[in-house]
């Protein structure tokens, strides 16, 4: 069965696909223009590419082909201010997600500088007031970026109504009602990086990526600033989950698609030294919620290895088996056993950004 992979990396998107029982580059799109997010729409099959120009500013194109060609469709674009100057503008789509089944051409799309749009159409945006007005806006502040962003955003399978976020640096934040209203899930998270009487302010969390499971909705992980948090009730509460070897610290995170239990990791040294210890390239696979964890290895360099993979860098196959992951430094992996054995398929690819399977 033929599987595709898009990644989308500093200077362009490339397919990959498997076919005959191996992978290779298929195509190429956008080659030198960075590509900040991906989608593949499982609803219609449509893909979408955000594309990050610099001065150009950002662009949204869409390909209803598979890729083979691409047009430019709406970006999400905050309103007028009454001071143009000052007001703000979108500087990178940094998450495009579709919603859900029984709203067709709806798409959501995280920003930084911490917007999140909603289109119902797929050719406009309008901004999610709601979450922009939430007073304790104030406090949010940039997680290595300039400005806060929205990267995660999780529409619950069955009320597509339903939808949590994670900002960097802004926490948690759910809705019931498509946008309309908000309310703050961070209740047992905390950042060692702020003064002990804010360790537990919800407004100032840095979750670094956050993922559902889509069998068991409830039940979500996070991986955080201050390491690993699992949730099994919508995110109301959160548990840090602690004894982690190599390293809590990371970015990415995968669950698998029907078993929530079944987690992924790729583990740095810390904030201060973003590269994996003792110069190993591992993931940390955990099978039991957290109780225990394997570092898988096999396939992974493990040797003067100084690779990040960022948030998106980390992607998972609707058969829960086939992983693949891409890094900073233009390395391509893919495991078709959950992570035991790792293929390299790339080594030479520009600094990859995220990753997506479609179909």
């Amino acid at each position: 069965m033929e599987r595709r992979l898009l990644v989308a990396t500093r200077k362009g998107l490339f397919q990959v696909i498997r076919d005959d029982g191996a992978w290779r580059v298929a195509c190429t799109a956008f080659l030198g223009d960075p590509v900040s997010a991906v989608l593949a729409d499982p609803r219609d099959g449509r893909l979408y590419a955000a594309l990050d120009l610099g001065h150009f500013g950002v662009k949204l194109h869409r390909s209803d082909d598979g890729g083979a060609s691409w047009v430019e469709c709406a970006a999400p674009a905050y309103p007028p201010a009454a001071d143009a100057e000052s007001g703000p503008s979108t500087s990178l789509i940094w998450a495009i997600e579709a919603g859900g089944r029984d709203e067709p051409g709806t798409l959501w799309a995280g920003t930084i500088p911490g917007g999140l749009f909603r289109s119902t159409d797929g050719e406009s945006w309008s901004l999610v007031r709601a979450l922009w007005d939430e007073p304790s806006r104030v406090n949010w502040f940039g997680g290595g970026y300039d400005h806060p962003g929205i990267h995660s955003i999780c529409v619950h399978p069955h009320d597509s109504r339903q939808l949590l976020v994670a900002v960097s640096c802004g926490g948690v934040w759910y809705s019931a009602d498509a946008g309309e209203s908000w309310e703050s899930r961070c209740n047992g998270m905390f950042a060692e990086y702020m003064p002990p009487e804010r360790r537990e302010d919800p407004s100032i969390q840095d979750p670094h990526r956050m993922v559902r499971c889509p069998a068991a909705p409830e039940v979500l992980w996070v991986q955080h600033h201050n390491g690993v948090f699992r949730s099994t009730d919508e995110g109301r509460t959160w548990r840090e989950i602690g004894g982690i070897e190599p390293s809590s610290f990371g970015f990415s995170v995968v669950v698998h698609p029907r078993d929530p239990d079944r987690a992924w990791f790729v583990p740095a040294v810390r904030d201060s030294c973003r590269v994996p210890a003792d110069g190993k390239l591992v993931v940390t696979r955990t099978t039991d919620g957290g109780k225990n964890f394997e570092i898988l290895s096999d396939g992974l360099p493990q040797h003067e290895a100084y690779d990040l993979v960022y948030r998106h860098g980390l992607a998972i196959d609707d058969d829960g088996k086939t992983l693949a992951m891409g890094s900073t430094t233009g390395s391509l992996w893919v495991s078709e056993d959950g992570g035991r054995r790792w293929w390299t398929l790339s080594t030479h690819l520009p600094p990859i950004l995220a990753i997506r399977f479609a179909g």
